[in-house]
């Protein structure tokens, strides 16, 4: 997803020849087509369709083309026109959409997705959306949060960066008077790609959830259009091969999203595919032909679609999350595709229209006016943020309140000590007394890290110390890991890692899971690899307190609490646990090793609770709350006497 706002920002590029106006209409067409792309597929089939790179390309292309001509009439970057039409053009239509993702949030989102929201709209007003959900990403316990209203406006903020770097970048190889400005733009863009590229494939290689909104993982695509603008004037190829060009450039972009997975192999090498596709269709220009892709371009149904398109990416993705919130269905009905559409497009031409009579005001003027459009979205957001933190125990006295209990995690999320699922390094911190009597090692994945807040209370009542060893989706196993479907091999390095702290450590206890809930075909497991670990354990002289794991949930408790009350809001245990505990089966279980079970605590007469008594028992489907687990303090302290005492 991207925003095609580059169009209305940048100076008209020169015309190809035999062009009779001084624009390039097929680019507003190409625009047309790339957000119709965005906003169809977003809808219907739930895909990417590239049309984000086909954008970013734009970008680049325009302002670069924009920048480089005034270099050459004037000899410098003006940044302060430059900034202003940008604030004109940019801001308003983003602040009134924002102001309208608020209101939505009031009147359709449940409480449970407020702070989120608002969090959010914060980031997508100051232009920083793509890092908040880089972050989002790879923070495990936040991966299946649902889909945010402003979570497009991560292009926005990969553009805005743009805006801040290029200027002063091409003003700085613009004053070295013995390179003519447009080949030091090239090369300094040249270098930009290069560099860009080679590090965008790389990381997507590694980690490509964090890649996807990486700015250095997409500056590649901004470099390829500014060394278009650069090198165009030079580029030209028969009509015939023109023509060629945009056909094919046009068949490209449009089969894009249907041959390949874009949310899950790009950027990357792959990207270079709807890039590449855009570039063609601008080297094709208007080819004068009637056999011309630039024909159905510039068709004016077409060219209103992209004088709007701005606008319309704007708005179709939040109307898509209102709609899905308001019917509580998961995809678009065939009327709900229709009522989106009709909604996004009328919203569009309002917000274009509003848009264009701001700017018809004068430059300095409009611009002043685009930086205070934001003003009005921070200040909302920053008093509803604080209001709803002081009202986190206001829900029927319940504690946290739902629509908080997502944040309620263990303090060591806060403190940076649960490592995160790219990253192999072990990070230990330790909790209670400085000189303990006892050493406890609070060890594996976040199903282990939710029992940290019962330890630590234990901890503090009996002058020992705990040792937080834990690592997003990382079973204490010595099977090779799998997350979301591939290999993980940063878990089975960090493993490693940890066993050998652990020889250093020497703990009196390690607390672990025992088993794997889940709601699957294969049901409550207790893994082979959990087994033979806890015998490594053993021959290490380490006893290991085995937790049987929590039962997961078929809804999200918290948003259910929030709509319809505690009550409604109860599973079935047998959802994700077994009859009988798989550790109860073991044959020879391991010596050292003691085995606990409090899911009677969490799942009383087997009816697994949202809320028990006035306390929130899960922060998601599968994740308990630290207020809960703080609760259970003396019933885990009792199990870890006796696991002691063994």
């Amino acid at each position: 997803m991207s925003a095609p706002a580059d169009v209305l920002v940048a100076d008209p590029p020169p015309a190809r020849a035999g062009t009779p106006s001084g624009r390039r209409p097929e680019i507003e067409g190409l625009r047309a087509v790339a957000v119709l792309l965005v906003v169809i597929y977003h809808i219907w089939p739930r895909r990417v369709s590239g049309g984000v790179d086909v954008f970013l390309m734009l970008t680049g292309f325009l302002i670069t083309g924009s920048l480089l001509r005034t270099v050459e009439r004037r000899g410098r970057v003006e940044f302060g026109a430059f900034a202003a039409r940008l604030s004109r053009r940019l801001l308003p239509p983003a602040a009134l959409v924002l102001l309208g993702v608020l209101g939505g949030t009031l009147l359709w989102l449940p409480r449970t997705r407020w702070y989120d929201t608002l969090r959010e709209v914060f980031a997508s007003a100051l232009y920083y959306e793509n890092w908040s959900l880089a972050t989002s990403a790879v923070d495990y316990l936040a991966a299946g949060s649902a889909a945010s209203p402003v979570q497009h406006f991560w292009s926005l903020a990969i553009q805005g960066q743009f805006y801040l770097l290029w200027p002063p970048l091409l003003a700085l190889v613009a004053v070295r008077r013995r390179w003519s400005p447009r080949m030091a733009f090239l090369g300094v863009m040249g270098l930009v790609f290069a560099g860009s590229l080679a590090y965008s494939v790389l990381r997507t290689a590694a980690d490509q959830r964090w890649a996807y909104f990486d700015t250095g993982a997409r500056l590649w695509e901004l470099a390829l259009g500014g060394m278009l603008a650069v090198a165009l004037p030079y580029l030209r190829p028969s009509r015939a091969v023109r023509v060629a060009l945009g056909w094919i450039g046009l068949a490209a972009l449009v089969s894009c999203g249907l041959l390949l997975q874009v949310s899950t192999v790009f950027p990357g090498y792959a990207a270079l595919w709807p890039t590449g596709a855009g570039v063609m269709i601008i080297v094709a220009g208007v080819t004068g032909s009637a056999y011309g892709a630039d024909r159905l371009l510039t068709l004016r149904p077409l060219m209103y679609v992209g004088k709007i398109s701005y606008a319309l990416y704007l708005w179709h993705w939040p109307i898509f999350v209102f709609y899905l919130a308001e019917t509580g269905r998961t995809a678009a009905s065939a009327k709900g595709i229709a009522l989106i559409l009709a909604v996004s497009f009328t919203l569009a031409a309002v917000t274009t229209y509003l848009a264009d009579r701001m700017t018809a005001r004068g430059t300095a003027r409009s611009a002043a006016l685009g930086l205070a459009c934001l003003l009005p979205v921070l200040a909302t957001a920053a008093v509803w943020t604080v209001r709803l933190e002081d009202q986190a125990g206001e829900k029927g006295g319940i504690v946290p309140a739902p629509a908080m209990a997502a944040r309620d995690r263990p303090q060591t999320y806060a403190d940076g000590c649960n490592q995160v699922t790219q990253r192999d390094e072990v990070l230990m911190c330790r909790y209670g007394a400085a000189d303990p009597s006892r050493t406890i090692a609070l060890v594996g994945n976040s199903h282990a890290a939710h029992w940290f807040p019962a330890l630590h209370r234990i901890a503090d009542a009996n002058g020992w110390q705990v040792v937080n060893l834990t690592k997003g989706a990382c079973a204490l196993s010595t099977d090779p890991q799998r997350y979301q479907g591939r290999a993980y091999p940063s878990c089975d390095r960090w493993q490693k890692e940890v066993m050998a702290e652990l020889g250093r450590l020497k703990p009196d206890l390690l607390v672990t899971t025992a088993t794997i809930s889940s709601p699957f075909e294969r049901g409550e497991t207790l893994p082979a690899g959990y087994v033979r670990r806890w015998r490594q354990l053993g021959a290490m002289g380490i006893h290991v307190l085995a937790i049987r794991d929590t039962p997961r949930m078929s809804f999200d408790p918290p948003e259910c609490v929030e709509v319809k009350g505690t009550e409604a809001c109860v599973d079935d245990e047998r959802h994700s646990l077994a009859a009988v505990s798989p550790a109860a089966r073991l044959r020879r279980p391991p010596a050292n090793v003691t085995f606990a079970d409090f899911n009677h605590l969490l799942c009383p007469a087997e009816r697994c609770r949202s809320v028990i008594g006035d306390l929130m028992v899960y922060s998601d489907k599968g994740h308990i709350t630290a207020t809960f687990m703080r609760s259970l303090a003396p019933a885990v302290e009792k199990e870890v006497r006796r696991a002691l005492g063994s």
